[in-house]
């Protein structure tokens, strides 16, 4: 389990094929793997991974086919959200999350709120239309690794568009701050949300 409060940005330093999936070995700030053990869990922009192997400043991981096409950003070298897994005695600073992915969205819109004195950002993400059930006003998603707030919901046809608030802080301690209109996202929705909505279909039959 995750809270979706990044831990640091790491770095895919390589990416090499290994069976149908991917060897990747990321590069990590030091001391960050001090209390990290071989075949611990991290999440890398919001997705859960086994540390294979483990030096001073890097780890590696094997990712399977299966993931690759249910994720984004986890196929080639560049900058990565990373947070290490839960432990009981943690600080529950965002909200409960599984590290998997629910879907891949798509950014709309980022840019900057022109009346925001704080210098926050718009963060507008189309949703795969089978997450709206789970996307509420003020519920919670992961978008990259990330846990943020939903300010708006809108349905259409082909998909949710859900308004987030981006602050500086979190633009300067994540990857988000690299996004651009047309980049694809990996999206959780709240763990919670799930459940409750299972209930509800269950009982409706």
């Amino acid at each position: 389990m995750f809270t979706g409060i990044i831990t640091a940005v790491g770095h895919i330093k390589s990416v090499q094929a290994k069976g149908d999936g991917l060897h990747l070995l990321i590069e990590v700030p030091s001391n960050y793997l001090d209390d990290v053990a071989l075949g611990d869990s991290i999440a890398i922009q919001g997705a859960c991974m086994t540390a294979t192997d483990l030096t001073d400043t890097t780890f590696a991981l094997d990712i399977s086919r299966e993931s690759l096409n249910k994720t984004v950003g986890l196929d080639k070298v560049g900058p990565v959200n990373l947070e290490k897994a839960l432990r009981l005695n943690d600080r529950l600073g965002g909200h409960l999350v599984s590290g998997h992915v629910d879907g891949m969205g798509k950014v709309v819109k980022f840019a900057a709120v022109s009346n925001d004195a704080d210098g926050s950002w718009l963060l507008q993400i189309a949703a795969p239309k089978d997450l709206a059930p789970y996307l509420a006003y003020k519920g919670s998603i992961v978008v990259n690794g990330v846990s943020l707030t939903v300010n708006q919901t809108q349905d259409t046809p082909e998909s949710c568009i859900v308004d987030i608030n981006i602050i500086p802080h979190t633009l300067e301690n994540t990857t988000l701050g690299k996004l651009k209109q047309g980049d694809a996202v990996n999206l959780e929705v709240d763990l919670i949300a799930r459940y409750v909505a299972r209930m509800l279909e269950t009982q409706a039959r």
